[in-house]
C-alpha cells in the first residue's frame, strides 16, 4: 500500500523528534523534523533502532484548529493510507466480529475515520498490519463505550459497571470451571462489543510481547474505572470540581492508545522502564492533554446534545462562575500546560537512555496526531469553539 512520498507499507516511518525534545520543550513545533536514528539495542534485546525516514506531509488544507492552542505537529497524514485501514476495519466489523447490525452504523464507522487516526498518531508503524491491530482496539474502544455507556446503543449510566467487568473479560480472560467458561464464552460471543474487543486483543497479542499485552489490559481497566467515575455523576446529575473532575479524566482518557506508541511501532520498551515514575508521569501527562483536546473540540455537540454531561470548560464554568466562553478559554491554558509539562519530562527522559527517546517521540507523535485529527473533522463531529 502506498504511503507519503510512495513509501511502501513495510517501510512506513516518519522523522523524529527526539532531537526538539533533547533541546527542551520550547523547541517542540519551531524546528525542523530530521531523524534522529536511537542506538542500536544489545544483542537478544527488542529492536531500538528508529524506522526508516519519511518526510513529513501537508496536513489536510480542511482542517481548522482552535486558536490558541498549542501542540506538536503532526508528521504524517496520508489519506489513501487512511482509507485502506478504513476499508480493511468494515471488512473485519462486518465478516468477523458482526460489529453493527446495519448500513447506517457502518457508515457512521467510516465517517469516525479510525484509519486516519491512526496514520497520524503513529507514523512509525512498520507496516498496515500494525496499524490495523491499533485500528481495531480502537473501533473496539468506542464499541464498548457505544454499546454500554450511550443510551442510543441501550447503555445505561446506572448500570455500566457490571457490563464493563465482563467487557474487561474479553481481553482479560475469566479462568473457571469447564461449565462457567463455556458459559462466559458464550456470553462474550453473543455482544458485538465483546466479540470486537476480543478479536482485536487477539490480533494485537499475535504482533506484541506478553508484558505489552499485559500493559494494555491494565490501562482498559483503569479507563472503565473512569467510565464508572462518569456515570456516577451522570445518575446523579452532578458537577465534579475541576480537581475531581481532572483525577476522573486521568483514568476516563486516551492511556489506552498512547501505551501502545511502542507495540504499534514494532519494538518494545522494557515493563522495568515504562514503570518509572518519571515515565509514567510523562504518560499521564500526555495522556491527559489528549483528552482535555478532546473535551475542546466536542464541546459543542456535547452542548447540542440536549444531555446532561460535563467536560472540562463545564466544570470550570460552574466552579468559577463565569461564562463557558471564559471557561473554554481557560481550559485551553490548562491544555497547554499540561502539553508543556510532557514536553519538559520528555525532554529529560530522551536525554538519558535513546530507547525511551523513541518512545517520548512516539507519544508526542499522538498528541499531535490526535490534535490534527479533532481539527480535521471540524464541522462534521467537531467545533472550534462553545
Amino acid at each position: 500500500m502506498p504511503g507519503t512520498n510512495d513509501a511502501p507499507a513495510d517501510a512506513l516511518g516518519s522523522p523524529s523528534l527526539l532531537t526538539r525534545l533533547l533541546s527542551g520543550p520550547s523547541g517542540i513545533g519551531t524546528g525542523s523534523l530530521r531523524l534522529t536514528p536511537a542506538a542500536e539495542p544489545e544483542s537478544g534485546s527488542a529492536s531500538a533502532s528508529a524506522p526508516p525516514a519519511a518526510g513529513p506531509s501537508p496536513m489536510s488544507p480542511s482542517s481548522q484548529r482552535i486558536e490558541g492552542l498549542y501542540c506538536p505537529p503532526a508528521v504524517r497524514d496520508d489519506r489513501a493510507l487512511a482509507d485502506e485501514v478504513n476499508d480493511r476495519l468494515v471488512e473485519w466489523a462486518e465478516n468477523e466480529v458482526a460489529l453493527y447490525p446495519d448500513t447506517d452504523h457502518r457508515e457512521a464507522l467510516v465517517g469516525f475515520d479510525p484509519g486516519r487516526s491512526v496514520v497520524l498518531c503513529h507514523p512509525d508503524a512498520p507496516d498496515i498490519d500494525h496499524l490495523m491491530a491499533a485500528a481495531r482496539l480502537l473501533v473496539g474502544e468506542n464499541a464498548v463505550d457505544d454499546y454500554f455507556c450511550e443510551a442510543e446503543y441501550g447503555g445505561s449510566a446506572d448500570r455500566r459497571g457490571a457490563a464493563l467487568a465482563v467487557a474487561q473479560s474479553a481481553i482479560d480472560p475469566a479462568h473457571n470451571t469447564p461449565r462457567y467458561e463455556a458459559d462466559w464464552r458464550s456470553g462474550v460471543d453473543s455482544h458485538p462489543a465483546l466479540r470486537s474487543m476480543r478479536s482485536a486483543m487477539d490480533h494485537f497479542r499475535a504482533l506484541v510481547t506478553p508484558a505489552q499485552a499485559h500493559r494494555f489490559r491494565h490501562d482498559i481497566a483503569g479507563l472503565y474505572l473512569g467510565y464508572n467515575a462518569e456515570g456516577d455523576c451522570i445518575s446523579e446529575r452532578r458537577t465534579p470540581a475541576v480537581w475531581e473532575y481532572l483525577v476522573q479524566r486521568q483514568f476516563n482518557n486516551f492511556r489506552p492508545c498512547l501505551t501502545i506508541t511502542d507495540a504499534v511501532g514494532g519494538y518494545e520498551l522494557p515493563a522495568q522502564l515504562f514503570a518509572e515514575p518519571a515515565v509514567q508521569r510523562a504518560v499521564a501527562l500526555s495522556s491527559n492533554a489528549s483528552t482535555i483536546c478532546n473535551d475542546l473540540y466536542s464541546l459543542r455537540k456535547e452542548q447540542q446534545s440536549g444531555r446532561f454531561h460535563y467536560s472540562l470548560p463545564t466544570v470550570i464554568a460552574a466552579e468559577d462562575d463565569c461564562s463557558i466562553e471564559d471557561a473554554f478559554q481557560k481550559s485551553i491554558e490548562v491544555h497547554n500546560d499540561l502539553v508543556r509539562l510532557f514536553e519538559e519530562q520528555a525532554a529529560v527522559l530522551s536525554a538519558t537512555d535513546p530507547l525511551l527517546a523513541r518512545f517520548m517521540t512516539g507519544l508526542s507523535n499522538w498528541v499531535g496526531g490526535n490534535h490534527e485529527w479533532h481539527a480535521g473533522n471540524v464541522g462534521t463531529r467537531y467545533a472550534t469553539s462553545p
